[in-house]
């Protein structure tokens, strides 16, 4: 298929590798010459707008930030659409709220185009691997002509039904485990390291026990190492725990412990974090406490 991907980031990037190595002609989009570059060595065609992306695109996979990043590039000035042939099918990935989902899915539909809301989890080494999981709803035309993209992409696709909106639902209830995961997995590595526990005896300990999750094992790993690049940033979680918070209030539904991850997540950032590995929301604690991380 010749495809484009829109969001050449530790996702994106991943996404257009994977469907470069399974055959597809693919062109990737992205503003940053750098991510451009990369693609290019790999032997992707690349756009640095939507305005360059080639015509007789038959899939468009979006992995940007948001909601408004997403509606920017479908629908803006020089909007993808325009390089789509008819009835082709959009995969829309960015994390958004399901009423934004539903909402690019009915002008999609307008323009005849097929919508998939499917946003992924895996992180950027799943996506590199083509691993990816897929949580994805929309028609079985949508499915259906998706689905050499999402087998490239993808080594778990959840049909999860045919409303647009579903599949957002579930990345945001799935980001809120993933924040308070993490968030939780800082504060215990920041006590024990407080308490005087030796910080990397105290990871292989939780790793081989009850306690342990895959945020801890993967996030604190990093911080061990001080290695704060961001697969995902720190200010991900701000939004995307912001998503829960909005989801939830027009639910009329608590959700305390995401409330207070979203927290964290925002006092790293005002500490000058928002940039930094997820994991690194530790640094609130040190700010507070004068604890030394390992990796300093």
């Amino acid at each position: 298929m010749r495809v484009g991907v829109i969001g050449l980031g530790s996702m994106g990037m991943g996404a257009a590798l994977s469907l470069l190595r399974a055959g597809h002609d693919v062109t990737g989009c992205d503003m940053r010459e750098a991510a451009r570059a990369e693609f290019a060595a790999a032997g992707g065609a690349v756009a640095a707008s939507t305005a360059e992306l080639p015509q007789g695109l038959e899939a468009l996979v979006v992995l940007v930030v948001n909601a408004a990043q997403t509606e920017t590039a479908l629908f803006g000035a020089d909007g993808a659409l325009d390089r789509l042939v008819p009835g082709a099918v959009i995969v829309s990935s960015a994390t958004m709220g399901p009423d934004a989902a539903r909402a690019l899915a009915a002008r999609a539909a307008e323009r005849q185009f097929l919508y998939l809301d499917a946003p992924v989890s895996g992180g950027a080494v799943k996506a590199r691997a083509g691993e990816m999981t897929v949580m994805a709803s929309g028609s079985a035309a949508a499915f259906a002509a998706a689905e050499p993209v999402l087998g490239a992409v993808a080594a778990k696709v959840w049909n999860l039904g045919e409303e647009p909106g579903i599949g957002a639902t579930v990345k945001v209830v799935h980001q809120l485990l993933a924040g308070v995961h993490i968030a939780v997995a800082a504060e215990a590595l920041a006590l024990g390291i407080r308490a005087g526990a030796d910080p990397r005896q105290l990871y292989e300990v939780v790793t081989s026990a009850a306690g342990n999750s895959w945020m801890f094992e993967n996030r604190m790993a990093r911080v061990l190492d001080g290695d704060d690049a961001p697969r995902s940033a720190v200010d991900i979680f701000v939004k995307d725990l912001g998503l829960v918070a909005d989801m939830a209030r027009g639910l009329d539904f608590p959700v305390p412990l995401a409330s207070q991850a979203q927290q964290l997540f925002t006092a790293a950032r005002a500490i000058g974090q928002g940039g930094k590995d997820d994991g690194f929301v530790i640094r609130v604690w040190q700010a507070m406490t004068g604890i030394k991380l390992p990796g300093d």
